[in-house]
């Protein structure tokens, strides 16, 4: 049997059960927007792009969509001209509960069940129609409630495996329940009472009045939410502004494209959330009579191992290219801080990873992120600090930390590599300098020069004109810091960051760079000799406490 594919909560799906269907929502991401992309506009969000890509693909045949948004009305349009869809039926419900909308919703219901009765051959099942409506949710227990835009089972997925509590998808598309309403012999009416369920359910962003919706942040057993949002879609992004501020609990947030491709960079961010969660060690820990412990930090550019003896004394530092292979590049770094030691590596009690390798390195006992790594390490190194400013190879992040040094938020930059270290390398590449050549050619600048562009390819074009018009290079190097100081000073902001701060990963070895976001934030940046070892002594002191 063929499946009608739906992407909204409030679809009839009962109704469309009655009339022989068999429904299901669409649910799955593409890898890319490839289809997409031909005949939808750039800038249309992951959620409409996702429809079209599915049904441009042949997944989809029959499709059945409610208005609700620009988005949806504009995927329906361009389906209609270039789906090649069996049936394609665009629902017109009033974003309202008020009773002109249950009217309007009826009279729509109306001309479905014509339009998909004639299609299927079928007449509308009384029996079948009540049997379709689905027992009342029962109040989960202890959870994480996911919510926000609408999350695929992918991502769900990733967030279930996560999370130390059970996580519970209450997402726009997720959290349906429709009443059912009482019997009524004429159709119009029975489909009335319908459409007042339907549109009484607990209402998504896209109704007027959403007020009822702050029963999700008040549910028993609640316990954190992971809180998503789709690119270039305004709706949710409103809600969560309001949540930052409301919600009694931890909160994160997370956005994607609507396709697979964030998906290891998400686990980061939901990894690190999670260990927040962690049940605090009471008393002192018991230090160890014996032993060395590593710690390894598997960066884009760069793999740090550190190893401590068990008085938390540095015997062994190390600093390695990556290279091709992160688990590759792990055993040269180890081997050399293991040399450097005079060790062996059954010498090592415990070891941790972390960083974005973390995962396929074998030598590790354990995996930490790199967030809860870099504030430990931050912490040991100054005891002071309530914020971490993190600039690597290819991401950005911004750490709020407590007096003990556990992590109390953090945010990230997106997929694109701006502003990180990697943005530094090709600008550097491009102007024909050394890596160590741009971390000082910028303050002798004497011209004020903006580069626009964040992106790392515009923004190389935009340095290739400056050079055309023979702009000083110093002017050109004070550019690109300041741009990477307002991106870090937008996460610091962000983050809620207050001082003493301090900064750590590669780029905190630039001094054009500091001086800049110092100047940016209006205070002094703590910057230890050690900052570009931070995550993997953090992973090390990890390691002596397990």
């Amino acid at each position: 049997m063929s499946i009608t594919y739906h992407v909204c909560k409030y679809t009839p799906t009962e109704l469309l059960t009655a009339l022989g269907g068999q429904c299901a929502l669409l649910d799955e991401p593409p890898e890319n927007f490839d289809l997409s992309d031909q005949v939808a506009h750039p800038n249309l969000c992951g959620f409409g792009k996702s429809v079209i890509q599915a049904a441009m693909a042949g997944h989809v045949k029959e499709l059945v969509l409610v208005n609700c948004c620009d988005t949806i009305r504009s995927a329906y349009d361009i389906l209609k001209e270039f789906g090649n869809l069996d049936f394609l039926y665009l629902l017109d419900i009033l974003h309202s509960q008020e009773s002109c909308s249950v009217q309007h919703a009826r009279d729509q219901l109306l001309d479905l069940a014509e339009a998909y009765g004639a299609y299927k051959g079928t007449q509308f099942d009384r029996a079948a129609f009540f049997a379709a409506f689905q027992p009342k949710p029962q109040p989960p227990g202890p959870h994480i409630a996911v919510l926000g835009a609408k999350m695929g089972t992918h991502l769900f997925s990733l967030v279930e495996e996560t999370m130390p509590l059970p996580a519970v998808n209450q997402t726009c598309a997720a959290n349906r329940w429709v009443a059912p309403p009482e019997d009524e012999e004429d159709l119009p009416t029975l489909l009335e009472a319908y459409a007042r369920n339907l549109l009484g359910q607990l209402p998504c962003m896209r109704m007027t009045d959403h007020t009822a919706r702050r029963a999700l942040y008040n549910t028993p057993g609640l316990e954190g939410v992971v809180y998503h949002t789709l690119q270039f879609c305004d709706y949710y992004g409103f809600e969560y502004a309001g949540l930052r501020s409301q919600l009694p609990v931890p909160l994160l947030k997370i956005e994607s494209d609507g396709t697979t491709q964030s998906r290891e960079q998400l686990r980061t961010r939901l990894e690190a959330f999670a260990e927040g969660f962690a049940a605090p060690q009471k008393g002192d820990n018991p230090m160890p009579s014996h032993g060395y412990f590593a710690g390894i930090d598997s960066g884009s550019a760069t793999t740090d191992v550190v190893i401590l003896d068990q008085d938390k004394t540095i015997v062994a530092k190390v600093i390695l290219p990556t290279g091709a292979g992160a688990s590759n590049g792990a055993q040269r770094a180890l081997e050399e801080a293991l040399q450097q030691a005079g060790l062996t590596q059954a010498d090592l009690t415990a070891t941790v990873t972390t960083g974005y390798g973390r995962g396929v390195i074998q030598a590790g006992d354990k995996s930490i992120t790199e967030i809860t790594c870099h504030a430990k390490g931050a912490h040991f190194l100054y005891p002071q600090v309530r914020t971490v400013i993190d600039i690597g190879g290819q991401d950005s992040k911004v750490i709020a930390i407590a007096p003990d040094g556990s992590v109390t938020n953090f945010v990230m930059n997106d997929k694109c590599a701006a502003g990180t270290g990697r943005f530094l390398e090709m600008m550097a590449r491009t102007l024909e300098l050394s890596l160590e050549e741009i971390s000082t050619v910028g303050l002798q600048w004497k011209e004020e020069i903006t580069i626009s562009s964040m992106c790392t390819v515009f923004a190389d074009s935009e340095v290739v004109s400056l050079v055309a018009q023979n702009k000083a290079l110093p002017d050109i190097v004070h550019g690109l810091n300041q741009s990477v100081a307002s991106r870090a000073a937008a996460l610091y902001r962000r983050a809620g960051g207050t001082g003493p701060c301090m900064m750590t990963g590669g780029v905190a070895r630039n001094q054009g760079v500091v001086e800049a976001i110092q100047e940016k934030l209006g205070q002094p940046l703590f910057i230890h000799p050690d900052a570009q070892l931070c995550g993997a002594l953090g992973a090390a002191l990890f390691a002596l406490e397990m």
